[in-house]
């Protein structure tokens, strides 16, 4: 609709010129938007405003030239002049009947776009340390990077999802050092156990694991042997356990990428050779720097210690760089909030690979504070105790921690109460929306039942032009801008704002439905409003697809 109101204000416009009422045959760019009030119609042109420097005319002269320059429509009622020059399009209930029409064809594909026209994105979220189980925190970033790649794949985009797996380092050693220790003193021994260690009880598990597979004499190996074994064992012991929860979560990757194979495959030290050979990468004080100031970074960074130790940024600046080389346009990466002094080195290292600044992005994921009926949930880093995403899916379900997680946008910190989320009623989200979807279903199923309907899906409406109440037309509206919507969360790179309008959606049918009998003794009305109905349905569920939310039959 807002395609064909463009065309038609620019014909009018065009029609103008060639009469003699507009000076210039200029068209500029312009909006075409729905007012934040009824009363000021279904949809508004800026045309006049942004046309008056060009015309050299005031807008509301120009607004009413090109109302009188306009062919009469049947599906547009009338037209005013608002305030400063705004063209307000009120439209005939009839314009919005081919909407349901519409859902009811396209079912699945309804409100899918050729936006991203094909263009080849990767979607790397999570990528926590395989040292210790994914905790609420990583959740939401799951939840997040994951919906992500749904909106941008639902709006036309060639979507990757990877995993990075930081399967080498200093935390690693660290893992395998927690893990050995933990064994010797299972075994007998007295251990002063390190404050830098892994405290978690998981790591007591982790060694009594290793101890009941290999035997006390694993432990009682060299040190420089026995760890780097430990930290072997225990990292693809966490790793399968953060692959399970990630797919108990709903949350699946094209591809596992490993840390440690830049390192095997030579990547790192090569992306360190070609950057000092570009002079992008100096030696200072026995240790090489990257010059990340001259991209625009606070300081130069260090990729390789005096020591001969590579930093992470090393095997950062490899990774990203063949990101890129794998065909990638654009790569958007999804950190927590602590991470957003990192960016500048890393968008540096983009930038100075060849590749432009905004062909990569990254998405700050805000904290998670833990409530259950309104008060925190206590959690102690230190002791290594905090509740894991496991705990939280095991007691809420997947459903109700994706959609609390996407409930805000990542950028804010997010409130999640546990009680909330499992309360079976309306003022929990999920719910609220969930149960529209299970109580259309239940509508449907009656009308089969009187055989008002041969089937509970059917792709062509009937008797629309009976939908005339305004709770009906409010629906369709709302029904229309699904498009818009998946649009603008792709382009924002925001999940939370499919999550906005699902709320809005169900609030609408609730109170249409509080109002007005589906079924009724009219049984061409009756159709209309299955018709209706049903079109709500397949939105709802395309909808928290994208969320990767279920869409339950019954509740």
């Amino acid at each position: 609709m807002k395609t064909k109101l463009k065309q038609i204000v620019l014909a009018a416009a065009q029609r103008a010129f060639e009469k003699g009422e507009l000076p210039s045959d200029k068209l500029p760019d312009m909006d075409i938007e729905a007012p934040k009030h009824t009363s000021q119609g279904d949809f508004s042109s800026n045309f006049a405003m942004v046309s008056a420097g060009l015309q050299k005319m005031a807008p509301q002269k120009i607004a009413q030239t090109i109302i009188s320059n306009m062919e009469s429509l049947d599906y547009i009622e009338k037209i005013e002049v608002a305030g400063p020059g705004f063209i307000n399009f009120f439209l005939a209930n009839a314009a919005w009947h081919p909407v349901v029409e519409q859902i009811l064809a396209q079912d699945k594909e309804f409100g899918t776009s050729d936006m991203g026209k094909g263009q080849k994105v990767q979607v790397e979220f999570v990528s926590a340390n395989p040292t210790g189980p994914l905790h609420v925190g990583h959740g939401r970033g799951a939840a997040v990077g994951d919906s992500v790649g749904n909106i941008l794949a639902f709006a036309g985009f060639d979507v990757q999802k990877e995993y990075y797996i930081n399967d080498s380092g200093r935390q690693i050693r660290t893992l395998g050092t927690s893990v050995w220790l933990r064994g010797l003193e299972r075994g007998g021994q007295k251990i002063e156990f390190p404050d830098d260690c892994y405290k978690g009880e998981y790591i007591k598990d982790l060694a009594q694991r290793l101890l009941d597979k290999e035997g006390k004499d694993f432990f009682d190996q060299e040190e420089d042997t026995a760890i780097p074994l430990c930290a072997k064992f225990a990292a693809n012991e966490i790793l399968g356990g953060i692959k399970s929860d990630l797919s108990d979560f709903g949350v699946h990757f094209d591809q596992w990428f490993s840390e440690q194979s830049l390192y095997d495959s030579n990547r790192v030290q090569d992306a360190i050779e070609d950057y000092r050979a570009q002079g992008l990468i100096y030696e200072e004080e026995g240790a090489l720097w990257f010059r990340t100031q001259d991209f625009g970074d606070e300081k130069n960074r260090v990729v390789v210690r005096n020591n001969g130790l590579t930093t992470y940024f090393a095997s950062d600046i490899a990774y990203h760089k063949e990101k890129y080389e794998r065909g990638f346009d654009r790569v958007i990466d999804v950190w927590g909030a602590d991470h957003h002094g990192y960016i500048k080195r890393i968008d540096a290292s983009v930038v100075a690979s060849g590749r432009k600044s905004e062909q990569f992005e990254v998405i700050l994921v805000q904290l998670v504070n833990l409530l259950r009926g309104g008060k925190p949930v206590q959690m102690s880093t230190r002791s290594g105790e905090f509740v894991t995403l496991k705990n939280i899916v095991d007691e809420v379900g997947k459903d109700a921690a994706r959609f609390m997680f996407l409930s805000r946008s990542y950028d804010s910190g997010l409130e999640f109460d546990l009680e909330l989320a499992k309360q079976k009623n309306s003022d929990n989200p999920v719910y609220y929306v969930q149960y529209v979807h299970a109580r259309i279903t239940g509508i449907l199923l009656k009308a089969k039942e009187e055989g008002l309907i041969k089937e509970i899906e059917f792709q062509k409406g009937e008797h629309l032009g009976l939908l005339t109440a305004p709770e009906e037309i409010n629906l369709i509206k709302i029904l229309a801008g699904f498009g818009e919507q998946v649009e603008k969360s792709a382009d924002t790179l925001h999940p939370h704002v499919i999550f906005t309008y699902l709320m809005s959606l169900a609030s609408a049918f609730h109170g249409y439905y509080n109002k007005h009998k589906v079924i009724t003794e009219d049984k061409n009305l009756s159709r209309a409003r299955l018709s209706l109905v049903l079109a709500v349905k397949k939105v709802i569920r395309n909808g928290v697809c994208l969320l990767g939310v279920s869409a339950p039959e019954r509740m």
